[in-house]
């Protein structure tokens, strides 16, 4: 069955997500993704070289949703105490929504992120700037207290203070009954210790 539409990536990774919902990781093929957009396995080897590559791409623009989704509280205005709060609450609201409402296609990314290393450490450094952007703004407007170092290792710190939020691996504790209080309990925190 030939397409009428022209084959981009960008397609090719909307069917490569509904392929590995449907099929998850160990079992989708590149084969199952043609299927879908009703191509031959060949097209979809001239926009992705490997699997590999089609996988790592996939990851990658999951994982990009999550920094556009953040960007209005880096880029907005308002006091920077405040928007590191919805900064914080926004990505564990998105996060807990992936893993809710979708739990094959986030246990699917999990084993998918377990194989990109490096795409997961890229994104976790975009994140780590977007913090440190907000602290920065937060400096200048007297909210927070110059950091020890620099603003970079300060917000990799309140990214990993607040891992138990964002981290996959921590998934299954985001239904708890008490996981929103936990939340507001380190946020609270993070906020005290980085005050001037």
């Amino acid at each position: 069955m030939a397409t009428t539409e022209t084959l981009t990536a960008e397609r090719i990774l909307e069917a490569t997500e509904e392929v590995l919902r449907r099929y998850g990781p160990a079992k989708a093929t590149v084969v199952d993704v043609a299927r879908v957009l009703g191509v031959s396995h060949g097209s979809v080897y001239r926009h992705f070289r490997t699997k590999a590559a089609l996988r790592e791409a996939v990851t990658e623009q999951w994982l990009q949703r999550t920094i556009v989704s953040l960007a209005p509280y880096v880029e907005g205005d308002g006091p920077a105490d405040e928007r590191l709060t919805g900064w914080l609450t926004a990505l564990f609201r998105f996060k807990r929504s992936k893993a809710g409402g979708d739990p094959e296609l986030m246990a699917t990314f999990q084993v998918l992120i377990g194989e990109n290393s490096a795409v997961v450490d890229r994104h976790e450094e975009h994140l780590v700037e977007q913090i440190a952007r907000i602290l920065e703004d937060g400096h200048r407007e007297g909210v927070f207290a110059a950091p020890e170092r620099d603003f970079t290792a300060t917000a990799r710190a309140v990214f990993h203070a607040t891992d138990r939020f964002h981290n996959p691996a921590h998934a299954a504790d985001w239904s708890a009954p008490d996981v929103e209080d936990a939340f507001d309990g380190v946020v609270s925190l993070v906020q005290r210790a980085l005050r001037a």
